[in-house]
């Protein structure tokens, strides 16, 4: 690593007036720096001899924009641009972090074991669609029991609407939700509120449009194919400071922004073949920093793969991570409440694949796959439940479908409780999505706002194209159409009507149950299916002592003999009770148990019993 590596990218703050100017650019034997404010100026930086070029310039201030002037008389925003006031293809604004006065100083964030999670799109939360708009409802996210919001991207992309996948700058935070003052707002508010964040990142790919990194040095290769277009490259020559440049990235965000944890985008789409991965050496960065910051840092990687080294310890073959999605889950319980079998769903259907996922993490730990025509996974049994982040919607399962509907669009009141039940009540991390937990009605469907035309043309024609192998019918909305980005917004007045309310409070009672009862640190799991009556048994048990719980996917009511140790167990919760608009329940305030429990179940229910203490402490 050249001596610039102690220096961090972009432009920083040195003191009043000072600035400290650094860009990788080994294609380049020379560019200029072209600063825009007051009396324009342009300045050539010194070059060493792995590329990077360096200037230190007085005079100037926060807000200041400028560009790299190319050889070709070529000007171009830097690729560390910590904002980008005119888009993606305007000049960078000089901004600086420590101006911020930060009220979070005793924060020092969660144990990853108390997260509950709650995805935001912060575009599609509130009408305003900014960062200061979210940070009223804080407080109602903390009554209701989540425990830490999941952003969705925020690098700044084309226009003013996107789900934040197309991000062409990766320090820069978006102007539509209000750049980094209003995401320095939003961070610090909700710390107050006892709330962690986490950021989605993107690592595996750039947004095609105002994307120059390409320009100034080998961020990509033609060796790899993603389905975005090049790989990032993560392995060739040139690679080290490939990788500090996203390495840099994360740090920036848990520094300068004070964030709690990183969620990393599509992970299967980082191809590294080198001894030690890019993700290894970004966990061990992390790890380093929250060491050094007294913090505690999580990263959270999204993967398809089902490959447990991803949060293995490298001293065990691993990289290090602190946890990853389980996409089984949701497809297990998805296919069970709704009865679809298309595309990844002809996997699931039986309740015996939601037995497997909660005993061994997920379903295929290389089993045959029906739908990818090969074995598929790794063995995952015997690792933390804790580090399996699951869910019943989030932006992709929801906005992935041809017309973006959600959970409840597609089943009734009765499944959704059920669905709720079973993810809140998992012994993994729950995740919610944006409105889930009042039943909203409103579709989450895939918005853009590109510049350019052709790639307008290119998005359209590819998500029809993706929607082939699950033979959905609906038209498939526009995504550069305004009203496409209009429809997707939240209406959260519906938190008031019936049974949006009578949801919300279920939630709540659900939430609240799973964090005083069901604490998932060292617990012991027993799960069995009971496949005609489409019904499954729950049980856990850890020093705290022990809960059994009933499920009933079917549409008609089913009758159990349960493996449950001996005793009075008392109900707890009860989806079918009239107090959650449900039908009526037949499940008693007490069931007697001799080794097995006769339970009757309501179609579409669960039920929750805990074992009476004084009788399990003479067991």
């Amino acid at each position: 690593m050249s001596r610039s590596a102690t220096v961090s990218l972009g432009a920083t703050p040195l003191a009043e007036g000072r600035w400290q100017f650094l860009l990788w650019a080994p294609k380049l034997e020379r560019v200029q720096l072209r600063l825009l404010s007051g009396e324009e100026r342009l300045v050539t930086p010194e070059r060493d001899e792995q590329g990077y070029h360096r200037a230190i310039v007085d005079g100037i201030e926060s807000g200041a924009r400028y560009l790299y002037r190319l050889p070709n008389g070529r000007e171009l925003p830097d690729p560390a641009s910590r904002f980008q006031p005119d888009d993606v293809h305007g000049p960078s604004m000089l901004v600086d972090p420590r101006s911020f006065l930060w009220s979070d100083r005793t924060w020092t964030g969660l144990s990853l074991e108390d997260y509950i999670l709650y995805e935001i799109h912060v575009g599609a939360y509130t009408a305003a669609g900014t960062f200061a708009a979210v940070i009223p409802h804080l407080e109602e996210l903390s009554e209701l029991g989540i425990t830490a919001i999941e952003i969705m991207p925020v690098a700044q992309y084309p226009g003013s609407r996107n789900w934040g996948y197309d991000g062409a700058y990766p320090f820069a935070v978006q102007r539509s939700y209000g750049g980094p003052e209003g995401l320095h707002r939003l961070v610090n508010a909700a710390h107050g509120c006892g709330l962690a964040v986490v950021l989605d990142v993107v690592y595996n790919h750039l947004g095609p449009e105002g994307n120059y990194l390409g320009e100034y040095a080998p961020y990509f290769t033609e060796r790899y194919h993603t389905p975005w277009g090049a790989a990032i490259n993560f392995d060739g020559a040139g690679s080290d400071e490939v990788r500090r440049f996203f390495i840099e990235n994360a740090l920036y965000w848990l520094d300068a922004f004070h964030i709690d944890a990183l969620r990393l985008d599509a992970i299967h789409g980082i191809v590294d073949t080198s001894a030690f991965p890019f993700l290894a050496e970004l966990g061990s960065a992390a790890k380093s920093f929250s060491n050094r910051t007294n913090r505690k840092i999580h990263l959270i990687a999204e993967s398809d793969l089902n490959d447990a080294r991803v949060v293995r310890s490298p001293e065990r073959g691993g990289h290090g991570l602190d946890a990853q999605w389980s996409d089984d889950f949701h497809h297990a319980v998805h296919a069970l409440v709704t009865g679809e079998q298309a595309g990844y769903y002809a996997d699931f259907g039986q309740v015996r694949d939601l037995e497997i996922t909660l005993r061994d993490n997920w379903r295929f730990s290389g089993q045959y796959s029906r739908y990818r025509q090969r074995r598929h996974g790794n063995p995952a049994r015997g690792i933390p439940r804790s580090k399996f982040v699951v869910c019943i919607q989030n932006h992709d399962q929801v906005g992935n479908r041809a017309a973006g509907d959600r959970l409840s669009a597609l089943v009734d009141f009765e499944a959704l409780k059920l669905a709720a039940g079973v993810v809140l009540l998992s012994p993994f991390l729950p995740l919610l999505f944006m409105g889930e937990e009042y039943a909203e009605m409103a579709p989450f469907q895939y918005f853009t706002s590109h510049l350019d035309a052709s790639l307008i043309d290119a998005v359209r024609r590819g998500r029809r194209d993706e929607f082939r192998a699950f033979g959905w019918s609906q038209e498939i909305p526009d995504p550069q159409a305004d009203g496409t980005f209009e429809q997707s917004k939240l209406n959260h007045a519906l938190r008031s009507d019936e049974p949006h309310r009578t949801l919300r409070l279920f939630y709540r009672e659900l939430i609240r149950f799973r964090r005083r009862d069901l604490p998932i640190r060292d617990l012991r799991v027993e799960v069995c299916a009971f496949e005609p009556e489409k019904s499954l048994a729950l049980r856990y048990s850890n020093r705290a002592g022990e809960i059994a719980m009933f499920f009933n996917f079917g549409d008609a009511p089913s009758n159990i003999a349960a493996p449950c140790p001996p005793g009075t167990w008392h109900k707890h919760l009860d989806s079918a009770d009239t107090r959650w608009r449900g039908p009526g329940s037949a499940l008693p305030a007490a069931l007697q148990a001799t080794g097995v429990a006769a339970v009757d179940l309501p179609p579409e229910s669960f039920g929750v019993f805990k074992l009476a203490q004084a009788v399990r402490e003479q067991i």
